[in-house]
C-alpha cells in the first residue's frame, strides 16, 4: 500500500487551518463592527456573502451539494429549483467543508472522490475496476471526512476548550498567585534583615558607649593620683626654697644666739625627697571577629532542601469521563443534533399568541419552569407565576431588580434579594429557604445553566461587578471580574445567560453592552449595537446558538450568532413591538418577549 493516510492526513490539516482561518475571519468582523462608521474601511466585509453571481447579501446557509454559501432569499430559490431542490442545504455554521480537489496519480483524467476501505487509499471512481481494488467496499471520500477527520477536529476542539484551555488558564492564575506570595515573602526577609542590622547597629552603640565610660572613669583615677604627686612634689620644692633661705641666715648670723640655735638646730638636716610612682595605662586589645561573625549576628537566609512540587494537573481520564455521556444523553445529543440540523432562520418571524399578565405594571424578566408554568416580574419586586392562559397562580413580593430570578431543571425557582445580600430558593411546594449568601456583594441577575446545573450570578460592590458561579448546590467555584489586562469587564450586569457553548453572556446597562466570555472568565467579545447607542436589558440564546438581547432605545430585538456577529434585527417597532424588556427562548423554540405594560408575546422565528 502505497502512501496510507497521507491524503486523509493532509485533508485534517487543511481542516484545521479552515477552522483556525475561520476563527480570524470572525474575530476581524467583529472589530469591524465595533468601529464607528467613519472609522471603517470602504472595502471592508462585514459579513460573509452570499456565492450567487450578482448578489450580495449576509451569507446565513450552506449548500453541502454544491459547496456554495447562500442568503435566505437564494436558499428559498434554491429549494424551489428542480436541478437543486434535493440538495441539503444548512446554516453556515453546520456545513461540510469541502475537500481539495486532486487528480489521481494512476488515471490523471479523474478526481480522488473514493476511500477503499480495505486498503484504506484514496482513489477516482475509475480505480475501482483496477485488479488492486476489485470486489473491495469503497466509501464517499467527502462521507468519511466529515464522520472521521472533521469530527476529530472538532473533538481535539472541544478537548482544548473544555480541558487544556481552563486547565492552563488556571495554572497561569496558580503561578501570578504564587508570584505574588514569593515577592511579599521576599519582601519580608528584606524587612527582617533591616530590622536585625538595625537592632545589631543599636547593641553595638550600647557597648561602645559603655567601655568609653570605663575608659573615662580609668583616665580620672589615674589623674587623680598623678596630680596628687605634682602636688607632693611642688610642696617638697618650696620646702627646699625656704631651707635655702634659712641657711644663708646662718651664714650671716646677727647675733651670738641666732649663732648657737643653728648649732644646736636640727634644722640642718635635709628632708628626703617623697616617693612616687609611675601610673599603671590600661592597655586596649582589639576584638578578635570576621564577616561570618557579623552574619551569624544578622541571623541566616536558608532554601529548603526540598524537591519543588509538582502543580497539580488534572488527568485527561478524569475531565474526560466529565466529557463523555452515557448512551442514552448520547441518543439524546444525536436527536438535539439532528433538530439542530433542521432547524433555521425563518424568512419572517410569526406571532403565535399573546397573554396578558396580571399583578405587574411591565415584564421586565420571564423564567418559564415546567407544566408551562411562567414567571414574571416588574421593576418593583412583583414576582408572578402564572398559567399559559394568564390565570394567577402564585405572587411573591421582593426587593425588584431585573433579570433576577431564574428556574433550574429541577423546577425550582431561584432569585436574588439585593437588600439582604442572599439568593433564594422556592421548591415546587412553595417552600422558600435561604440558599445562597452572596457576602458584601449584591446580587442583581441570575441564570441556572441547562448544561450542568451551575448557577450564574451577576453581582456588584462599590460600583463594579463581576459573575460568580456556583454549583447547584450553592458552593461558589469561580469568580469572573476583570480581562487579561486587568480592565473591567462589569458595571452593572444586571441580566445574564449561558450559550450552548458554555459561553457567558452579560447585558450590562452602564457597558452598553452584551458582555460574552468564555466558560474559563476569558473575554470573547462585548457587542454595542449598531447605532450611537445601545442600553441592552433581557438576553437570552437558543438551540443554535444564536444571542437574542432586547434593547431599550431602539425598541428592537437583536439577533446575534455566539460569536457576536449581528445576523439580523428580529424584532422592530414596525411589527408592533413597544419597549421590549425581557427575552426567552423555551424548548420548542418559541420566542418569549415581555414589553413595558403587562404584555408577554410569543413568536415562532425558527423552522
Amino acid at each position: 500500500m502505497v502512501e496510507k493516510f497521507d491524503l486523509l492526513i493532509e485533508m485534517y490539516n487543511l481542516s484545521c487551518m479552515v477552522l483556525s482561518v475561520e476563527a480570524e475571519i470572525y474575530v476581524a468582523i467583529y472589530t469591524y463592527m465595533a468601529l464607528s462608521e467613519s472609522q471603517i474601511p470602504p472595502d471592508a466585509q462585514h459579513y460573509l456573502v452570499c456565492g450567487t453571481k450578482d448578489c450580495e447579501k449576509n451569507c446565513l446557509f450552506y449548500c453541502n451539494d454544491c459547496h456554495q454559501t447562500l442568503c435566505q432569499q437564494c436558499r428559498d430559490e434554491h429549494h424551489k429549483n428542480k436541478k437543486t431542490k434535493n440538495h441539503e442545504v444548512v446554516p453556515y455554521k453546520q456545513r461540510k467543508r469541502p475537500l481539495p480537489v486532486e487528480k489521481c496519480k494512476i488515471h490523471p483524467t479523474r478526481h480522488i472522490a473514493l476511500l477503499c476501505e480495505e486498503c484504506q487509499i484514496p482513489i477516482c471512481s475509475k480505480c475501482t475496476a483496477t485488479k488492486e481494488h476489485r470486489g473491495h467496499a469503497f466509501t464517499d471520500l467527502e462521507f468519511v471526512f466529515d464522520e472521521k477527520v472533521s469530527l476529530k477536529c472538532h473533538e481535539e476542539i472541544a478537548k482544548i476548550r473544555n480541558y487544556f484551555d481552563p486547565i492552563s488558564q488556571d495554572l497561569k492564575k496558580e503561578i501570578t498567585r504564587d508570584t505574588t506570595e514569593m515577592k511579599k515573602i521576599i519582601e519580608d526577609i528584606r524587612t527582617y534583615m533591616r530590622a536585625e542590622a538595625e537592632s545589631v547597629k543599636k547593641l553595638v552603640d550600647t557597648i561602645t558607649s559603655d567601655k568609653i565610660e570605663q575608659v573615662d572613669k580609668i583616665e580620672q583615677s589615674l589623674l587623680q593620683t598623678l596630680n596628687g604627686q605634682n602636688q607632693q612634689i611642688d610642696e617638697y620644692i618650696n620646702y627646699l626654697n625656704d631651707s635655702i633661705k634659712t641657711y644663708y641666715g646662718y651664714l650671716s648670723p646677727s647675733n651670738i644666739e641666732q649663732l648657737t640655735f643653728a648649732l644646736k638646730s636640727q634644722s640642718l638636716i635635709i628632708r628626703p625627697i617623697p616617693e612616687t610612682s609611675k601610673p599603671v595605662l590600661p592597655v586596649f586589645t582589639a576584638g578578635q571577629h570576621s564577616k561570618q561573625d557579623v552574619a551569624k549576628l544578622l541571623g541566616r537566609i536558608t532554601v529548603p532542601n526540598t524537591k519543588p512540587e509538582n502543580r497539580k494537573i488534572k488527568p485527561m481520564e478524569n475531565a474526560s469521563t466529565q466529557l463523555k455521556t452515557t448512551g442514552k444523553q448520547r441518543k439524546q445529543d444525536r436527536e438535539k443534533s439532528d433538530v439542530k440540523q433542521t432547524l433555521c432562520l425563518s424568512f419572517s418571524v410569526t406571532k403565535v399568541r399573546e397573554y396578558t399578565v396580571p399583578g405587574v405594571y411591565s415584564v421586565y424578566h420571564i423564567s418559564l419552569g415546567k407544566s408551562g408554568r411562567l414567571w414574571v416580574s416588574d421593576g418593583d419586586g412583583d414576582l408572578v407565576q402564572t398559567d399559559l392562559q394568564g390565570n394567577q397562580l402564585q405572587r411573591i413580593q421582593t426587593i425588584g431588580g431585573y433579570g433576577y430570578h431564574t428556574v433550574t431543571k429541577d423546577g425550582d425557582l431561584i432569585y436574588t434579594y439585593r437588600e439582604n445580600k442572599v439568593i433564594n430558593r422556592i421548591t415546587p411546594d412553595n417552600t422558600i429557604t435561604e440558599f445562597i449568601k452572596t457576602g458584601d456583594w449584591e446580587p442583581l441577575s441570575i441564570h441556572s445553566s441547562h448544561i450542568n446545573g451551575d448557577i450564574l450570578v451577576g453581582i456588584i460592590k462599590d460600583r463594579e461587578g463581576k459573575v460568580t458561579r456556583y454549583n447547584k448546590t450553592g458552593t461558589e467555584i469561580q469568580n469572573i471580574q476583570r480581562d487579561n489586562k486587568g480592565q473591567r469587564l462589569y458595571g452593572i450586569p444586571h441580566y445574564i445567560t449561558e450559550n450552548i457553548n458554555g459561553d457567558v453572556c452579560v447585558s450590562d446597562y452602564t457597558k452598553q453592552a452584551v458582555v460574552v466570555v468564555d466558560k474559563s472568565g476569558q473575554h470573547r467579545f462585548s457587542y454595542t449595537g449598531q447605532g450611537l447607542v445601545f442600553i441592552p436589558y433581557g438576553i437570552c440564546t437558543d438551540v443554535l446558538g444564536h444571542i437574542l438581547v432586547c434593547d431599550d432605545v431602539s425598541h428592537k430585538v437583536h439577533l446575534l450568532d455566539q460569536d457576536g456577529q449581528l445576523l439580523s434585527l428580529l424584532l422592530t417597532p414596525q411589527q408592533g413591538v413597544e419597549h421590549p424588556c425581557s427575552v426567552f427562548v423555551d424548548d420548542e423554540n418559541n420566542l418569549w418577549v415581555g414589553q413595558w405594560g403587562n404584555i408577554v408575546t410569543v413568536y415562532k422565528y425558527l423552522h
